[in-house]
């Protein structure tokens, strides 16, 4: 069975801060900008004054903030609203490439991050667009090329890829456990005196701060788990079985029934290499 895979982190993380405050003082409402990350680079959390579309050419990336995780394979993107702060993670090497946005130009976007999937005509834009002059013409050719982008963003579907993450300190043992060792068995019952709470305290605390069940949540770690090590390459049986599904089929069936399709088909989409 392949090495076990810890859910927020690839070993020992390299640490840096972010870099592109500038991004707020670019004088047009559309900045971006591109870089590369190694795996396992971490930018720890920080905020920006312009909402921002995390985009990976290449790769895969954990975005957490104190309200949760959510895990962004390639062709997916991740919207983050102005001043919410976050860090990300590479689970793999990235390419990355982010769009800033001042808010007065998306005032119906998400108040809250959500990861979206990637149109192949999005993609383009968002190519083009990251390889514009800082002072792009906003009323020539480049201005309505921005346009033709910001038309495309407003209608981006919205993909369940969301880990709520709990506050009451009970949980967070419970949670911090499992998103470390998605495979672990054990029932609510039994984490209970771990925890120290009583099943149905900790039934009703699932409910309250997560909005899912117990088994829910336990599920949705196990399937971004699986995203990740399925967007780097790991076998579908091995990612089943070392998440500790009985079989290849049950973990497709869960995987379909998340996500509407199977793990084959959800990664056929177009190739993001550049």
């Amino acid at each position: 069975m392949a090495q076990s895979h810890r859910f927020l982190t690839t070993g020992p993380a390299r640490r840096r801060p972010d870099d592109d405050r500038g991004i707020d003082r670019v004088p047009r409402p559309v900045a971006s900008r591109a870089r590369d990350l190694p795996q396992g680079q971490l930018i720890e959390a920080h905020h920006h004054r312009r909402a921002q579309l995390l985009f990976a050419s290449n790769g895969t990336m954990v975005v957490s903030t104190d309200q949760g995780i959510w895990v962004v394979p390639t062709q997916r993107a991740v919207w983050i609203p102005a001043f919410v702060d976050h860090a990300v993670l590479a689970r793999s090497p990235l390419s990355l490439r982010s769009l800033y946005f001042s808010p007065a130009i998306v005032p119906d976007m998400p108040k809250d991050c959500a990861v979206v999937t990637v149109s192949e005509l999005l993609r383009q834009l968002i190519l083009a667009a990251v390889a514009l002059p800082t002072d792009y013409d906003e009323d020539g050719a480049d201005g309505r090329l921005i346009g033709v982008l910001l038309d495309q963003i407003q209608t981006l579907p919205e993909t369940p890829l969301h880990l709520p993450m709990p506050g009451d300190g009970r949980l967070r043992i419970i949670a911090e456990t499992l998103t470390q060792n998605p495979a672990d068995p054990r029932s609510l019952e039994q984490w209970a005196e771990t925890a120290g709470a009583s099943s149905r305290t900790l039934t009703r605390l699932f409910a309250a701060e997560t909005g899912m069940t117990f088994r829910q949540w336990r599920q949705q770690v196990r399937l971004l788990e699986a995203l990740a090590r399925l967007a780097d390459g790991d076998p579908v049986t091995t990612v089943a079985l070392d998440l500790g599904y009985d079989s290849q089929s049950a973990f497709i069936s869960m995987f379909r029934k998340s996500l509407g399709t199977t793990p084959g088909r959800y990664f056929a989409e177009p190739a993001g290499a550049e």
